[in-house]
């Protein structure tokens, strides 16, 4: 008789975004800053099926793009500064919000995949 292990129900949201294993919510699936791990250290789930493409790009893109141009829109109705005091905000903040953003939505992306069984198609 075979005993199938009982994982904890893992929190989608919580467990993407901090980079957990989405199946034991011990492990990791991501290295560095965006490498995704062969497999978890914890419960052997192979992640050969995360491939989240370009998909964190597209999402951080679009958000820091927003924030950015609200902080734009606001320093300069704001105080009216010279160009390159826009420059000297925006860049780093640009920056700063894409390297913080980027691994938390590409776990997200990840754990919505092994969720919802998303897989290539194959022909």
């Amino acid at each position: 008789m075979s005993e199938e292990h009982v994982y904890p129900p893992a929190s989608l949201y919580v467990d993407g975004i901090l980079g957990r294993c989405p199946r034991c919510r011990e492990g990791h699936m991501l290295r560095g800053l965006l490498t995704v791990t062969p497999k978890c250290e914890v419960c052997g789930l192979d992640f050969s099926f995360a491939d989240a493409g370009d998909g964190p790009a597209i999402f951080v893109m679009t958000i820091v793009g927003f924030i950015a141009i609200a902080v734009l829109w606001y320093v300069e109705v704001a105080y009216q500064p010279p160009y390159w005091v826009h420059a000297a905000i925006l860049l780093p903040l640009s920056a700063i919000l894409c390297l913080a953003l980027l691994r938390p939505i590409k776990g997200l992306l990840i754990a919505l995949q092994y969720f919802n069984k998303a897989e290539e198609s194959r022909h």
